[in-house]
């Protein structure tokens, strides 16, 4: 019996999609690809996980506060304590760049990210991020600085054989298509108007039965049965938290499309991403932060905690855990209740490619994105640049593994070597240009084991970990994983800690 084509929407499953990967992709007659893993953070990280043994302290150092994690939350904890006037604290970063998923890195072509790429215009009502872009410069008087923010084309989606402006499917709706897409635009503008739907969530978030059912079933209890619009919101889902729409939380799924204004401008953006917001808050802390410095014990003595960090050993009066909060129950002693979350996996990598490739449709945008890919598509590091011409580019390609279990997903990760991951994303890519292995000169993937918290149904409901002068800064508190929510997160637990100190 002959196979029948998929229609439009429906999922591709991902045994299909990975055994493609499988298949002799690269020509005889193509210029050779270089590239490998860089940046894999897992072997550290996987000395806590096998509880190894570690080498006592050779010294012992007093630091009244002690921030464990670089990352967003960690970097803006410790933006917190400078500006209010408290110095005497240490941030102790594993891996050897701060930033975490907003990590950056650079070639002869560009700047590029290695993770967060963008964040939205803030309103004035998120008095944080509005303050610290303020400090930075972004914005004056409430008047944004043009050059930070995405220059067009910003979006486009590969749709059909051809790429379209936007990345909400329009082309070929039907008007049954149509009058859903209207109609799930309503709802979000109702959800909107409750302000229950808040950044950062904190300040409007409550039980709710949304987090009782999973975002595809509530599209199906509204009706919602459009594959374009399912599409769209799944992609939402995926680009957002790393899970698929039938594993979000109904509340998470609303969330995403009815927490931000609607608004003509933005998103801020850079040649490396968020990148850019981890140099700057460098450039302010810099001095307080020691990378390369795996914390492998944190240990309550009395009143005070001791925290193990190679052959030093930290005497604080007030720790702050930024870092991704499974972490804890390898590190601390006595061991908090932790909420068991689930995180995402993740595969990033960073192309360079030598000349523009072959398509059909729209220009090349800042962020684009293949339908029905498996993948979240690619965004332009060189989009930002104000040459008129750019033949050489860099392009990040992102992919939540977000079909199958967590688990299964970072075995795989780890399992496949680079040349599997290279020809499964130049299968993809190459649907929508088929002279993508003749544009690119090299490949470089970095592998996320645990990328972001997924916001599961009842994720809301999860109580936070509690221990007495320590304080949960990651923004897998908030149950997934955004600038506005790390920045929060790490800003409290400041705030709390420097009541201690």
């Amino acid at each position: 019996m002959t196979e029948q084509p998929k229609e439009p929407g429906a999922p591709i499953e991902r045994r299909t999609f990975l055994s493609a990967a499988l298949v002799g992709l690269i020509g005889k007659t193509d210029p050779p690809i270089l590239g490998g893993f860089v940046n894999d953070d897992f072997i550290r990280g996987h000395q806590l996980r096998d509880r190894l043994k570690f080498a006592p302290p050779e010294r012992t150092v007093k630091m009244p506060i002690v921030i464990v994690g670089g990352g967003m939350a960690g970097l803006c904890a410790a933006w917190q304590l400078s500006k209010r006037g408290f110095r005497d604290y240490i941030l102790l970063e594993m891996e050897g760049q701060a930033g975490g998923n907003s990590r950056s890195g650079n070639n002869a072509v560009s700047a590029y990210p290695w993770g967060a790429h963008y964040v939205p215009v803030p309103s004035q009502r998120s008095q944080l991020v509005y303050e610290l872009f303020s400090e930075l410069g972004l914005v004056h008087n409430g008047v944004w600085d043009e050059r930070q923010l995405c220059f067009a084309p910003q979006e486009r989606l590969f749709l059909h054989g051809e790429w379209q402006e936007g990345i909400e499917p329009h082309d070929a709706l039907t008007a049954h298509d149509r009058q859903q897409m209207e109609r799930f635009g309503s709802r979000m503008r109702e959800f909107r108007a409750t302000g229950q739907f808040t950044i950062p969530m904190a300040a409007g978030a409550r039980p709710s039965p949304l987090d009782q059912i999973s975002m595809a079933e509530w599209l199906r209890g509204e009706k919602f049965d459009s594959r374009y619009l399912n599409w769209y919101v799944n992609y939402a889902c995926r680009d957002d938290y790393g899970a698929l729409a039938q594993a979000t939380s109904a509340w998470a799924g609303v969330h995403y499309f009815a927490s931000r204004e609607p608004e003509e401008k933005g998103p801020l953006t850079w040649p490396e991403g968020n990148g850019w917001l981890v140099k700057r808050l460098i450039e302010r802390v810099g001095q307080h932060v020691r990378t390369d410095s795996m914390v492998h014990s944190i240990r309550r003595d009395r009143t005070r905690w001791r925290v193990a960090c190679h052959d030093v050993e930290y005497v604080a009066e007030a720790v702050i855990f930024a870092a991704p909060t499974f972490l804890a129950p390898y590190v601390l002693d006595p061991v908090p209740a932790v909420p068991k979350r689930e995180y995402s996996p993740w595969m990033t990598a960073n192309l360079t490619v030598e000349r523009p490739p072959k398509q059909n449709g729209a220009e090349t945008a800042w962020d684009n994105v293949i339908y029905d890919s498996p993948a979240l598509g690619y965004v332009v590091a060189t989009h930002q640049s104000l040459r008129t011409y750019e033949e050489r580019s860099v392009w990040t390609y992102y992919w939540s593994l977000a079909e199958g279990s967590p688990a299964a997903n970072r075995r795989l990760l780890l399992e496949k070597d680079w040349g599997f991951w290279r020809d499964a994303m130049l299968n993809d890519l190459s649907r929508a240009h088929p002279d993508i292995r003749r544009c690119i000169s090299r490949i470089d993937v970095m592998r996320f084991g645990h990328a972001m918290a997924r916001p599961t149904p009842g994720f809301l409901g999860m109580a936070a970990p509690k221990a007495e002068r320590l304080f949960f800064a990651n923004s897998d508190q908030s149950g997934f994983s955004i600038f506005e929510e790390a920045q929060y997160r790490g800003v409290m637990a400041a705030d709390h800690a420097l009541a201690k100190a």
